[in-house]
């Protein structure tokens, strides 16, 4: 069961990624960020009241560092969604597991940890796989803001790390990213103005907030319920998904170099994770 929530998720997160692509065309940046968050706060802070759950948080300070980079993640990715390549954009955001070793290695001062090493050379070497053949030079930027969106997810996620052995629950690191979501897509859009929507528009942006919600929720079932390394290895099932619906609504057809890149990049994040696991089981 735990496979299959996994799964849903991964499908969920890969058709939001493609809202966010459709939205791109009509709404602004910052309208997407609000509603990526809206839902997700709307349904957590319902529950979370119905139930008497303290909502303030005693570890607010990490909550804080973790939603800046979530926030800055966030909305590096989804402007990489809106230029790039659907795959593209999915696959550059799931570099996080090699920041993550990367940043383990120097922390660590210890680059003996040859697998380590290896991944983290062979994602890299797998991300220009990916940029040379696919990205042109007007999309230069959004690849460097994908790749920068996997650097600042893995930060996020070591914040969420710390969360975890602080004790803080999984609905109220959720609850605070979807409502950072929400305050930072709606300083832009007070900032920058309300675009005016179609109800093609309105109905894109309410796929990215329920795609989220629905992928959010199935991913915290999967890894609360089961193996964290099975839940680890399925996630990567989104990038798969998101070839699939680039081809499916844009054609988009991504030539061997990039499917070596994306397998390369999947392979290395993979044995990072793996990693990085064992060595939690270890030290635990």
């Amino acid at each position: 069961m735990q496979a299959l929530w996994m799964l849903f998720a991964s499908l969920m997160f890969a058709i939001m990624a493609m809202f966010v692509k459709f939205a791109s065309e009509q709404a602004s940046l910052g309208q997407i960020i609000l509603f990526r968050g809206i839902p997700t706060a709307v349904g957590i802070l319902a529950w979370a009241l119905a139930t008497r759950r303290p909502i303030i948080s005693p570890t607010w300070r990490l909550h804080v560092m973790r939603n800046i980079a979530g926030s800055g993640s966030i909305w590096l990715s989804f402007f990489a969604m809106g230029h790039l390549p659907l795959a593209t954009a999915v696959t550059l955001n799931y570099t996080s597991p090699l920041f993550i070793a990367g940043w383990m290695n120097v922390r660590e001062r210890d680059m003996t940890d040859r697998l380590r090493t290896v991944a983290v050379v062979v994602g890299f070497i797998g991300v220009i796989a990916i940029l040379r053949p696919t990205v042109d030079q007007s999309q230069w930027l959004a690849a460097f803001a994908g790749l920068a969106a996997g650097s600042l997810t893995a930060i996020a996620v070591m914040q969420v790390r710390s969360l975890g052995r602080a004790g803080e629950p999984e609905w109220r690191i959720v609850l605070f990213f979807a409502l950072s979501s929400c305050l930072t897509g709606g300083l832009a859009t007070m900032l920058t103005g309300w675009k005016s929507l179609t109800p093609y528009g309105w109905l894109t942006l309410l796929g990215v907030g329920l795609c989220g919600l629905f992928g959010q929720f199935a991913m915290t079932r999967a890894f609360s319920r089961g193996s964290a390394a099975l839940s680890s290895v399925l996630q990567y099932s989104t990038i798969p998904f998101s070839i699939l619906l680039g081809y499916l609504f844009w054609n988009d057809q991504p030539d061997a170099l990039a499917w070596l890149g994306m397998l390369l990049i999947a392979a290395a994040g993979l044995t990072s994770t793996w990693r990085t696991l064992r060595e939690a089981q270890r030290k635990a």
